[in-house]
């Protein structure tokens, strides 16, 4: 038996969790989120605990016994607090501003980089250079502050470019002339 995937998840005040056939959905303070539970694994909920089990012994059903309960898990953490992550952007000229439902950067091309924020996620852009990104699911969080930093990665020679907040980017030297 899985050790993760045996836990029951404890659902707090103000969330409500609803299962369909093989669909978790929730509603919270945070807002509204579904999860499509993996072939062979099924989740009841009863008095305000969501339990996860599994259909047969299958290697790839007890796979994604321990990974549903983690699902859900974190579907219930974004619905009651959301998921937050901070980035900042080093660079003479590297800047973000936020117009609306698009975040633009100057990276430092010829032109703007344009990136259209998808829905449910909240932006916010402070001094031009810290980018703070939040929301209910994790998975969209981690997505959205991926595709942004994969416009200027931070680079090792003189650190220009966007990183998290408080990573450290190991610096190359460069060329020495004899």
């Amino acid at each position: 038996m899985s050790r993760v995937g045996k836990k029951p998840v404890e659902i707090p005040k103000g969330v409500s969790l609803s299962v369909q056939g093989s669909t978790v959905a929730g509603k919270g303070p945070q807002g509204e989120l579904k999860i499509q539970l993996p072939e062979g694994i099924a989740a009841s909920v009863a008095d305000n605990l969501v339990t996860v089990s599994r259909a047969n012994e299958l290697v790839h059903t007890r796979c994604c016994h321990g990974l549903a309960r983690s699902l859900i898990a974190n579907m219930v953490q974004g619905l009651v607090k959301g998921y937050m992550a901070e980035l900042e952007i080093q660079g003479v000229g590297f800047k973000a501003a936020l117009q609306g439902q698009k975040l633009q950067l100057w990276l430092g091309f010829s032109a703007p980089v344009d990136y259209t924020v998808p829905a449910g996620i909240k932006l916010k852009v402070d001094n031009g250079t810290a980018i703070t990104i939040s929301g209910p699911d994790k998975q969209l969080v981690g997505d959205v502050t991926a595709r942004i930093k994969s416009f200027a990665p931070a680079e090792p020679y003189k650190g220009k470019g966007i990183r998290r907040k408080g990573e450290h980017i190991r610096r190359k030297v460069g060329k020495t002339v004899a």
